[in-house]
């Protein structure tokens, strides 16, 4: 994936139904105090101008069609990162008549980023994996 994005990513940040606690800790990685910027990561409007898709929230019934569109018009090869106890499993809601559960029931996924809500670092740990920069199995282990 590296050989292929080089040294930057484009992300379309969908909300596909969370409670926003995510979506506030994502928004947090473009102040100044994470700047992901720097790093080459950035957001953008259209899915067409995206690398990949950061998914927030269990996915509602009501936007199953709308995620999977939303991952058809991001050109190959795309990324797919769910943050969130919500987008990775479901979360407290679960499955149900009005959620299809986490995100891997609708499309499938690259990198999960467990957590309610998970740390700014830890979604930033969880691109870089994606994206090839770093090796999760390769990181020294505290003590």
């Amino acid at each position: 994936m590296r050989r292929v994005l080089g040294r930057s990513l484009h992300l379309r940040h969908l909300d596909a139904g969370s409670c926003n606690a995510c979506d506030w800790e994502l928004a947090a990685l473009l102040n100044p105090v994470y700047d992901v910027r720097r790093l080459g990561i950035d957001f953008v409007a259209s899915p067409r101008h995206a690398d990949g898709v950061v998914v927030t929230g269990s996915v509602t019934r009501n936007l199953e069609t709308a995620v999977r569109r939303t991952i058809e018009a991001i050109p190959d090869p795309r990324i797919v990162i769910a943050v969130g106890a919500c987008a990775a499993s479901g979360g407290i809601v679960g499955e149900g008549y009005a959620s299809a559960g986490g995100v891997d029931r609708v499309l499938p996924v690259d990198v999960y980023i467990p957590g309610c809500p998970p740390r700014p670092e830890a979604i930033i740990f969880g691109i870089l994996v994606a994206l090839g920069r770093l090796d999760a199995r390769r990181l020294p282990r505290q003590a």
